[in-house]
């Protein structure tokens, strides 16, 4: 996309390489839709928006020089911040040039409802997972409620856990912005994650799904136990099949946001996927694997007609991060070095 200040990009403009413009998670759903992956439609609210707003703010109490000035370790004053921006955020009037974006993008999308996602410049990124730490709204049903929800998402920035994680790992104010997702919601009969490698051992030659019945919230807020399959990469053999007893679904409320209803024993107790559907997820990631270059975790849905769609792709950081760490001392002797590999060096 070029950079052209614009306060709304649709998902088909932008691309992983936008980040600093839409954030991780924009330029995750704008890189899928470009790689003609199934993505349910949606625009970014870009970081300009938020920067114009922003500046508005600063004309009038400083914001980053007092985020940058705190101790990560007092968490008193990090809190007594946090509610001062967090309220200053939602009370301040947005530019009307941009809102009048949003509500334009909004009606031309004409979704039913959709979802408002945070998506941090340096969220998503190889090195550094910002995943949970900013706010998602989901089943948001107008465009005024959507605008307010932007909002939020931007205050989210300044959440205590958001604010700490910056200042504990050294990230400049100056560096950081806040885009938002506004996409279509997907009204999913069953949804949840997939790993490119298994996330327990770091196995690369598998993939582990884990899913449940309705919204994928439940299972990345860990409120229901999902079931749990593993397969085989390339052969697609399921290794293992573990089942869980489902006690509840996540579902759209009729006035907006989710609810969560309980289920009877059998729909409960019954996989949520069936073979069929483990294997097109698992061509799906592979797909999605190869594209990148490197092991994904993936949040991926199922709406009521069958259709897999996907909602988000970010890189594993976890065992990624491990292999990065150095393993041994470095030896400068290169004596010693041939004798450890044949057991006579040090131990």
């Amino acid at each position: 996309m070029a950079d052209n200040g614009k306060a709304v990009a649709w998902f088909g403009e932008v691309g992983i390489a936008d980040r600093p413009t839409v954030g991780g998670k924009g330029g995750s759903l704008g890189e899928l839709t470009g790689a003609g992956i199934a993505v349910p439609p949606g625009f970014v609210v870009t970081t300009h928006a938020f920067e114009r707003f922003l500046a508005a703010l600063e004309a009038r109490h400083p914001v980053r020089a007092r985020v940058e000035a705190l101790d990560a370790a007092d968490l008193g004053a990090v809190t007594k911040l946090s509610v001062e921006l967090r309220r200053r955020v939602v009370d301040e009037p947005l530019p009307a040039e941009v809102e009048q974006a949003i509500l334009a993008a909004h009606a031309e999308l004409g979704a039913d409802a959709v979802a408002v996602r945070s998506s941090a410049t340096t969220e998503d990124a190889e090195d550094a997972s910002f995943a949970g730490l900013q706010d998602t709204f989901l089943w948001v049903l107008d465009a005024a409620e959507t605008v307010a929800r932007v909002r939020e998402c931007w205050g989210s920035l300044y959440s205590v856990e958001s604010m700490t994680y910056r200042l504990k790992h050294k990230l400049p104010e100056e560096g950081v912005a806040m885009a938002v997702v506004v996409q279509q919601m997907v009204d999913a009969r069953t949804a949840g994650v997939m790993f490119t490698r298994s996330p327990t051992s770091g196995d690369k030659s598998v993939i582990t799904i884990e899913g449940a019945w309705g919204l994928g919230s439940a299972v990345v807020s860990g409120e229901v136990t999902p079931d749990r399959w593993v397969m085989g990469k390339i052969t697609g053999e399921i290794s293992v099949r573990d089942i869980s007893h489902k006690h509840a679904k996540q579902v759209p409320a009729p006035a907006g946001g989710i609810v969560e209803i309980e289920l009877d024993a059998p729909e409960a107790n019954a996989p949520c996927l069936s073979d069929e559907e483990l294997q097109a997820l698992r061509e799906i990631g592979r797909r999605i694997e190869r594209h990148y270059g490197r092991p994904q975790d993936i949040e991926w849905a199922i709406d009521k007609g069958g259709r897999l769609l996907l909602l988000q792709s970010r890189p594993e950081t976890v065992w990624s991060a491990k292999e990065a760490a150095p393993v041994a001392e470095t030896l400068t002797n290169s004596l010693n070095h041939v004798m450890n590999i044949f057991g006579g060096g040090r131990r």
